[in-house]
């Protein structure tokens, strides 16, 4: 099973454990290996430590998926296990996080996400998961 995420760029450390919880779940009782994840904000940042934690105990592979081809060294240096979504060179930077979003809502069968508002980009991309009939966990609940 493959699982990815999405969250507030200020999403509180607070649900960190919650997170962690949710991860070794996902993994211990329903069979998920893969997981993909985003690079921007606060939610993305503690997904990839748990990630990178739980990586050393249990046989999961992650990957932070780009929404920019990285420019200079120093874009991707502090991330191991990067991958860009087949066709992104060809999308204007302003879609680019957008189309980014939407490749790993196709490739995964379960989203994991922290929305407490309406507006915005998680909540938008939650909402498109649940139409296109994915499992949703909701952390903020």
């Amino acid at each position: 099973m493959t699982v990815t995420f999405f969250g507030h760029k200020d999403t509180p450390k607070e649900i960190e454990p919650t997170l962690r919880t949710t991860l070794v779940d996902l993994i211990e009782n329903h069979s998920a290996t893969e997981f993909y994840v985003g690079n921007n904000g606060n939610f993305d940042t503690m997904v990839r430590r748990q990630l990178e934690n739980l990586s050393q105990t249990y046989p999961i592979t992650y990957n932070i998926v780009l929404a920019y081809i990285p420019t200079k060294k120093s874009e991707y240096d502090s991330f191991t296990n990067t991958l860009l979504p087949e066709g992104i060179e060809t999308i204007p930077k302003r879609f680019a996080i957008s189309y980014r979003n939407k490749w790993m809502i196709r490739h995964s069968d379960v989203v994991v996400t922290y929305v407490t508002h309406t507006y915005g980009g998680a909540a938008q991309f939650k909402a498109m998961a649940e139409r296109q009939g994915k499992t949703v966990i909701e952390l903020s609940e």
